[in-house]
């Protein structure tokens, strides 16, 4: 069966409550929740009924566990995720705000989640695709080579490359997103952006010109812009889809990225027509949105064909 693999960190998410609260002041928070935007996207694509993996790190404590079995209850294979002991697993604070933004403490670097390494390559069979997150790009230098090290291998062995930007100021600090992830894209096939990841790379205002220049600049076969709640565009060098998104109760858009972004990828390993493969994407997301915590998603091949179908799942 092809598979889907990713790489980058695996970390617990503890989150306030209700929007409005400060990070800097005393008061609740929720969690711990399985998390880190790899090992989301990953465990969708695993719901989603393909064969997935990821490689990363995790502390031999009760975060790691906490991700680690949900991760492995989902069916991923995590035979290339390294425990290691004397480390804690790494943690990711985040409050929204009334707006809709967001703020994050992390607890990555120095911690397991930047540390992981392909140790099983035996475990890596018919790859179809190696998805990269930017996030996973900006927390430490070294692990960031060795995640373009594990996709030269990926992508000698026959798998197309994906990329979600997915910026995270916090991380990529004063640094340009193009100097970061420029060998990634000598290689990508398939690039997931937001209007602003998408104006980032390209340099233009406007959005037809950024795309014509990604395609002018790199291999890409498809360009998927996420527009949140007005949808998303599906670009391809002759042709532009425009897909809506679901209607749907907001509680948590924690993550909603990431479970597009597997929607998106199972529906091309399926051989889905792109308008499909968009709705599929935005069923996955809709769904991860209506649910508190960054991977608590009722998502299943069921409940995304009853929302493909127009009805909300029970």
């Amino acid at each position: 069966m092809p598979s889907i693999w990713t790489m980058g960190e695996i970390l617990v998410e503890i989150m306030r409550p209700r929007p409005g609260m400060p990070l800097d002041r005393v008061g609740e928070f929720l969690g711990p929740f399985p998390s880190g935007a790899p090992a989301i996207f990953i465990d969708t694509v695993a719901r989603l009924g393909h064969a997935a993996g990821i490689i990363g790190g995790v502390g031999a404590d009760d975060f790691g566990r906490c991700v680690l079995d949900r991760l492995q209850a989902d069916g991923v294979d995590s035979s290339n995720v390294a425990q290691m002991a004397h480390m804690a697993t790494a943690v990711a604070f985040v409050t929204y705000f009334d707006d809709g933004s967001r703020k994050f403490i992390y607890h990555i670097d120095n911690t397991p989640a930047v540390l992981g390494d392909l140790t099983d390559a035996a475990a890596v069979r018919d790859p179809a695709f190696f998805h990269v997150m930017g996030c996973s790009l900006m927390a430490n230098d070294a692990f960031r080579a060795r995640i373009f090290d594990t996709m030269a291998f990926f992508h000698a062995r026959g798998a197309k490359i994906s990329f979600d930007p997915n910026i995270r100021p916090e991380l990529l600090g004063e640094r340009s997103l193009g100097e970061l992830v420029e060998p990634l894209l000598a290689k990508c096939s398939v690039l997931l952006p937001g209007v602003t990841e998408l104006a980032m790379l390209g340099g233009a205002e406007e959005v037809e010109e950024n795309v014509r220049r990604a395609f002018a600049a790199w291999p890409l076969e498809v360009i998927v812009l996420k527009r949140g709640k007005q949808g998303c565009t599906v670009f391809t060098r002759t042709k532009q889809i425009d897909a809506p998104a679901f209607p749907i109760e907001e509680v948590d858009p924690t993550g909603a990225g990431d479970c597009f972004d597997a929607g998106f990828l199972c529906g091309l390993l399926e051989g889905k027509p792109l308008a499909e493969c968009a709705r599929t994407a935005a069923a996955a997301g809709a769904l991860n949105a209506a649910a508190f915590g960054p991977m608590e998603g009722r998502i299943s091949p069921a409940t995304v064909a009853e929302m493909l179908r127009g009805g909300q799942p029970a």
